[in-house]
């Protein structure tokens, strides 16, 4: 049941607005409304056919980034309501987390940024913020959605405070913003932006074990000896013992979205309790993070992490994926740069125009990382296989 609201929550009429005013909602608080602003852009759809791990073409059993993005929203409304926090907030920051994310998962993130080196960096936490200020065009009053104060700085904060990161050159877009709407950078977020990014990582702690089982990269027997996972999967089989290995694999997962949850929930509220923050500002000069695991449950989490690494995201099969998906987008990435003139008319024509190498990298840069993973492959058939066109 939702807890009565905390003394520490976001309130919704307390918000420090838009950067360019508009009328409330008459049905709508201004969270709700960032949220359905978020999910109704192209950035959002195209989420449906972004990976992480394993590239959309290997099967539809698998996460996508939409997918994720929907477990992080259920599981950071789930943590914001249990400790009375406004859920709608926690939402829409769990929504927007991945808009940024390129094509073929960090594969697709690390030739990025190799490309853009030269030209200003790549980085997809800023990528998601240029996406929900400026690429996304849906409103004929403003550029972006135009989301609240609190929504934005949860996307650029949720992970903590960013002020270090400004002299990064992928970071201009936002240093660049904060001059005429100041997000307070140097700050931790709301307690609903923290509960959203460590939703993520239950989100995606949990969806790897499923995935790279389902994969065949490792096997339940495997994972007997990692702590959290082992303990619970023991308990499944004992309360389920003639229960096949797809069926214990799901309980087992369920039962370890449940241990996590159930420990950010009395972790977050001891810490509140210890600082005696008692406003949503208490939150934000806390000095470290108030949503947190208990330090039992991360030292487990990185044992679990540490497994996955070495049986999942170092698999020869997902660095072949890698592979193939860095070269696909470098030599995408070269031709448009060098010949503009093939990509499609709108993109072409703002290619041509740019003032610089520079603008010029980052418009082929931002066309790249709006693709899906099976677009991706297609354009670079059709580019580079005479026969792709027959």
């Amino acid at each position: 049941m939702p807890a009565p609201r905390a003394a520490f929550a976001s309130d919704w009429r307390a918000s420090r607005g838009r950067r360019y005013p508009e009328d409330a909602s008459a049905t709508r608080t201004p969270f709700a409304r960032d949220r359905d602003r978020i999910i109704h852009t192209s950035a959002f759809r195209r989420l449906k056919e972004k990976t992480q791990v394993f590239v959309a073409h290997e099967g539809d059993t698998y996460r996508t980034r939409l997918t994720h993005s929907l477990e992080v929203a259920q599981i950071a409304r789930s943590i914001a309501a249990a400790l009375g926090l406004d859920a709608d907030l926690a939402e829409a920051v769990a929504l927007a987390h991945d808009l940024g994310h390129p094509p073929f998962g960090h594969a697709g993130e690390d030739e990025l940024e190799r490309q853009m080196a030269e030209h200003g960096g790549f980085d997809h936490n800023v990528q998601t913020f240029r996406v929900v200020t400026e690429l996304e065009r849906r409103y004929p009053a403003f550029p972006g959605l135009n989301l609240t104060w609190e929504t934005l700085e949860g996307v650029v904060k949720h992970n903590g405070p960013v002020s270090a990161m400004l002299e990064r050159p992928a970071w201009r877009a936002i240093s660049e913003f904060d001059l005429g709407f100041p997000l307070d950078l140097g700050g931790w977020a709301s307690p609903e932006a923290q509960v959203a990014a460590i939703a993520d990582d239950i989100a995606y702690n949990n969806h790897d074990v499923d995935d790279g089982l389902e994969a065949g990269l490792f096997r339940l027997e495997e994972l007997l000896e990692v702590p959290l996972i082992g303990p619970i999967l023991v308990s499944a089989r004992r309360d389920w013992p003639d229960l096949d290995d797809r069926l214990t694999k799901l309980e087992a997962v369920r039962r370890m979205i449940g241990a996590m949850v159930g420990d950010v929930i009395a972790e977050t509220t001891r810490r509140a309790e210890a600082a005696k923050v008692t406003s949503v500002e208490d939150v934000r000069g806390l000095g470290r993070a108030l949503v947190a695991f208990s330090p039992e449950m991360n030292e487990d989490l990185s044992l679990l992490r540490q497994f996955l690494y070495d049986r999942m995201y170092r698999h020869w099969r997902v660095n072949r994926t890698r592979s193939q998906a860095r070269r696909i987008l470098a030599e995408m990435f070269a031709l448009f740069v060098a010949e503009p003139e093939v990509l499609r008319s709108d993109w072409g024509g703002r290619v041509m125009g740019a003032a610089s190498e520079a603008a010029r990298a980052r418009i082929v840069c931002d066309y790249i990382a709006g693709m899906t993973d099976r677009f991706a492959i297609e354009e670079h058939r059709k580019l580079f296989q005479l026969d792709a066109w027959s």
